[in-house]
């Protein structure tokens, strides 16, 4: 192994001996492994950094559990198209990071890498957890309702949405395809613009990023801004004030947008019925009281208002194209407020159903933190398939947003 590559592998080992023990970030990583890897690692954008997998997502060398016992110990016959363009282009996958079972609710045993008593996020928690502490740099995560925007903000960290469907979903397992999207979890947007070039399509190409100032943001407290707590409420006027120094902002009303958390969840509902028919009827003690929820209220629903909802759906997202008109990015509540207590769940998803309902790219930026030091992030967003743009621009409020602050297991 040459000297570089060994150093890598050290440092890999050296951040989970540190961290892992407490942090539960992982389901199974392999040290042999990990050196071995990192020496056959192939010259590309990536090498020399390292990939947390969330357990969704299908690796030939790692189990893939799902979260759930159903899935214990099962081990797929290839990997995931991410994770085959991840190692490709010289990325280490160093492991299996936790995720809610099923990626929906009930939750796995990672902590919040800024208050152990307090929830990372979910469904995206070993991932975002793991990248905070720095554990690996980039973090494979997914977002149906908020899995991945949820825990970003909550651990203080760059959670990166992109339009729906610009990812290679092959080898993830489905709960509702009408939404389940791949993104990632970096410490910085640089690192999410390296590996949207990995991802993006077949074959690797050279980053574009280049940070820049949009011309208009749209500020937009959503119609749940009532159900926003102190933290982010404040998050968010924040970032207006600072952004306004340097960019027109506007404050927008998107009333009109008000039923779309509830149209959300009927499709998220009736879809994940379908995709976890069999683990319901063949598997069900082995199912969580959340997850049995979720899909007997799915098996409520008849097809005319599944469809009905898929149209109505599809109206707003040609309203919000209409908006972009006028902004380049919004920028909205990335959560409710700063991470919940552990006991009390994964926190509520209601400031991300909206966006993953009209499938736009959305960044989530750190720097700013509640009264008590939590952090607080904030979504940038812009319309469908502005991907590159989203980053640059995001680039650019990162500079402008205060400096993440580390993780109290950093200090």
């Amino acid at each position: 192994m040459s000297e570089t590559r060994a150093t890598m592998a050290s440092k890999i080992l050296n951040g989970i001996e540190k961290y892992e023990p407490q942090l539960k970030a992982f389901t199974s990583y392999d040290p042999v492994r990990i050196r071995q890897d990192a020496d056959m690692a192939s010259p590309g954008p990536l090498l020399g950094m390292s990939v947390g997998v969330k357990d969704i997502i299908d690796t030939v060398h790692y189990p893939t559990s799902h979260g759930s016992p159903i899935y214990a110990g099962y081990h797929s016959l290839s990997d995931a198209a991410c994770v085959t363009q991840l190692k490709t282009a010289g990325a280490v996958c160093v492991g299996k990071t936790v995720t809610t079972e099923f990626a929906f609710f009930s939750p796995g045993p990672t902590v919040n890498p800024y208050d152990v008593t307090r929830t990372p996020g979910g469904s995206s928690s070993g991932s975002a957890a793991a990248v905070a502490v720095g554990m690996v740099d980039i973090g494979l995560a997914s977002q149906t309702a908020a899995s991945l925007t949820r825990p970003a903000s909550y651990c203080g960290i760059v959670g990166f949405k992109p339009s729906y469907g610009r990812y290679a979903a092959a080898g993830i397992k489905s709960l509702a395809p009408s939404f389940d999207t791949l993104g990632t979890m970096t410490r910085d947007v640089a690192t999410a613009a390296l590996a949207d070039g990995v991802l993006k399509g077949p074959t690797a190409v050279p980053s574009t990023f280049k940070p820049r100032r949009p011309s208009s943001i749209g500020i937009c407290r959503t119609p749940h801004w009532d159900a926003a707590e102190e933290a982010t409420q404040k998050a968010i006027e924040k970032a207006a004030a600072l952004f306004s120094k340097e960019v027109q902002v506007t404050y927008i009303d998107l009333e009109d947008f008000a039923e779309a958390a509830d149209l959300h969840i009927t499709i998220m509902s009736y879809e994940a019925a379908q995709a976890l028919g069999w683990e319901y009827a063949d598997r069900r003690p082995l199912l969580s009281s959340q997850i049995v929820g979720l899909l007997e209220a799915g098996k409520q629903i008849d097809y005319a208002t599944y469809r009905a909802a898929l149209a109505r759906a599809e109206e707003l997202r040609c309203r919000m194209a209409d908006i972009f008109a006028n902004y380049d990015v919004l920028v909205a509540p990335a959560a409710p407020g700063e991470a919940p207590l552990a006991e009390s769940g994964t926190g509520s998803p209601l400031f991300s159903r909206l966006w993953t309902l009209l499938r736009l790219p959305t960044v989530t930026l750190p720097g700013l933190t509640s009264s008590s030091g939590l952090p607080v992030g904030v979504q940038l967003l812009s319309a469908y398939g502005t991907d590159e743009d989203l980053l640059n621009w995001a680039g650019w409020a990162e500079t402008i947003l205060p400096p993440r602050p580390l993780p109290s297991m950093c200090t």
